[in-house]
């Protein structure tokens, strides 16, 4: 049999027309559109072609790499082929807005969408041989890049991101070198003019570049700089990972005083969503327990501190405590919830108990909702004049302060969390998550084992809860809806489930990046679910992997049954203590 065919070219076409199908979809809802209001490169390309470039090259991609092939050749012609065919479809979309008027059916058909798809060109002919030339020409270079070394072509991926990161961040960029117009001066040729958006061409060179060349030379030195850190004594090594840690504090320390008052209330938004994703970590990546419901225990934390804490409004009740006598409340409030839900799904497991916790979390809304609580929790009216907290006479009253209360907050959330990972308790929930069965076996309460994941998980989410009313000084019903929870379980999802550092990322990437992209808010959930789906086929561990989970996803691939083994038995006998 020869190497041409073992090719599925059929396979190849198909991939080639998805991605011609998912391009088309993106123009016509819209987002090709909006994406085209900011430039990436001033004046030469913006993220709306960026958009359209990115999926023909990742069609490209995958075409290449669906072939099967030693043959080089034979990877470059299915890049082409996949990404002729996407850029054909465009055309025929164009094609077909020539002959007949999308607009009264599709509203986002419009004219300035066409106009970015032309190129501006007045010919119809130019602009389809541009399309179908431009979608080849990308997946040449898509295949070009899949044979390259895996080395190089890390690096010229991370060169290509950054670029694309920087260019859509420069305003965020330039508003945060304000306060130091010297430094602000000196790298303006990086982005466009001051009426344009976007780097500039010698900018986008530039960093192309450096992160080109210093990811590739990280690549080559890396192995030297692990051996080198492995044979230093164990107090170089101490004294090197606590210096690291100082400086990351020194950073963490300042770093309101550079982001300035947007970006701290940014900040503050993700970092409530980090303490959330610590306790949900806990409940779903360690024990193996999918709520849905979570967001329950976040109004539970946040009304009671409204309640505790109010010194206006129409509610029957108030105590008038203070921030820090009402914070201890709202936490064991939390945990207790959690425990009662806890109790009556002891015996569920899977699709059931999701169903299960999401109801308790549409019950905890619908009672915030009602008349009957209305004199008690404030009803659709919600809360006003929440206390907020206060250290020392220092009222914690803007994003700027919130930050220093929210970080001590995340950081002892992921001490307790780091601590639980590796004790009898969170072995226990480990061995649970695998099967449940074989570690009650083992000799696992299976009852306290539960109750306690659910209890802990609660409590951080009734902190968040109590940190986000004192933040608002406001509480209203339509901020615990069912999304907050799914919000939630999506970081954890695309950080890495059972990975402390993965909660941070996946916050930064679901959290931070949407709120600092307000402007195509509208795509937010469309982008969720790509994003979902593209972390759940090509890196299903997450963007920051728990090593235990990365080993059993590519048990297969990697490592011998017999030591998945012997990690279950580890991990029962050691939350058994050895019994």
């Amino acid at each position: 049999m020869t190497e041409k065919s073992q090719v599925n070219w059929t396979k190849i076409i198909q991939i080639g027309l998805i991605g011609g199908a998912v391009a088309i979809l993106l123009c016509l809802v819209g987002m090709v559109e909006a994406f085209s209001k900011r430039d990436i490169i001033a004046g030469v390309i913006s993220l709306g072609q960026i958009l359209l470039v990115i999926i023909v090259f990742t069609i490209g991609y995958t075409g290449a790499k669906r072939a099967s092939s030693r043959d080089w050749r034979i990877s470059l012609v299915s890049g082409i082929i996949a990404g002729l065919l996407v850029g054909s479809l465009i055309a025929g979309l164009v094609l077909l807005s020539k002959g007949i008027n999308l607009r009264p059916v599709l509203v986002n058909a419009s004219p300035a969408l066409f106009k970015i798809l032309t190129f501006d060109q007045k010919t119809t002919a130019m602009a389809v041989l541009y399309l179908v030339a431009g979608g080849a020409g990308v997946g040449l270079i898509a295949g070009l890049l899949y044979i390259l070394p895996a080395r190089i072509r890390s690096a010229i991926i991370a060169g290509l991101i950054w670029v694309i990161l920087v260019g859509l961040l420069q305003d965020l960029i330039r508003l945060t070198l304000t306060p130091w117009p010297q430094v602000a001066n000196a790298v303006s040729w990086i982005f466009g003019a001051r009426n344009q958006k976007g780097l500039s061409v010698i900018g986008a060179v530039v960093i192309f570049i450096v992160v080109t060349g210093g990811n590739f030379l990280w690549a080559g030195w890396k192995p030297t700089v692990q051996t080198r850190y492995q044979g230093l004594p164990a107090s170089r090594q101490n004294m090197m990972r606590y210096g690291s840690l100082f400086l990351i504090a020194l950073v963490l320390l300042y770093l309101p005083n550079l982001l300035g008052p947007f970006l701290s209330e940014v900040a503050t938004t993700v970092g409530l969503y980090i303490l959330m994703g610590l306790g949900l970590n806990i409940v779903v990546g360690f024990a193996g327990l999918l709520d849905l419901g979570y967001v329950a225990f976040f109004a539970i934390g946040a009304y009671v501190m409204g309640v505790l804490t109010t010194t206006g409004g129409e509610l029957t009740t108030s105590a008038q405590w203070t921030f820090w006598e009402a914070l201890p409340v709202a936490v064991l409030a939390s945990v207790t919830a959690g425990v009662i839900l806890g109790v009556p799904v002891l015996h569920i497991r899977g699709d059931y108990l999701a169903i299960v916790t999401l109801g308790f979390g549409e019950i905890i809304r619908i009672l915030a909702l009602s008349d009957m609580l209305k004199p008690h929790i404030g009803g659709s009216q919600g809360i006003v004049q929440v206390a907020r907290a206060s250290i020392g006479g220092i009222a914690i009253d803007n994003a700027q302060k919130l930050y220093y209360l929210i970080l001590v907050a995340c950081l002892i959330g992921a001490f307790i969390a780091l601590r639980l990972k590796d004790s009898r308790p969170g072995r226990a929930w480990m061995a649970m998550r695998e099967d449940e069965d074989v570690a009650q076996a083992m000799g696992i309460d299976l009852v306290v084992t539960k109750l306690m994941a659910f209890g802990v998980g609660a409590g951080f989410s009734g902190l968040s809860g109590a940190i986000f009313a004192s933040k608002l000084a406001t509480i209203y019903p339509h901020s615990f809806n069912l999304l907050i929870s799914i919000n939630v379980l999506a970081l954890i999802i695309v950080g890495g489930m059972g990975s402390i550092p993965g909660v941070v990322v996946g916050a930064l990437a679901l959290v931070g990046l949407p709120e600092l992209l307000r402007e195509f808010d509208e795509f937010r959930l469309m982008v969720y679910g790509a994003v979902l789906v593209a972390m759940m086929l090509y890196r299903p561990e997450g963007l920051w992997p728990e090593k235990t989970r990365q080993r059993e996803l590519h048990a297969q691939e990697d490592v011998p049954i017999t030591e998945n083994a012997v990690d279950l038995a580890g991990a029962t006998s050691a939350a058994t203590g050895g019994q």
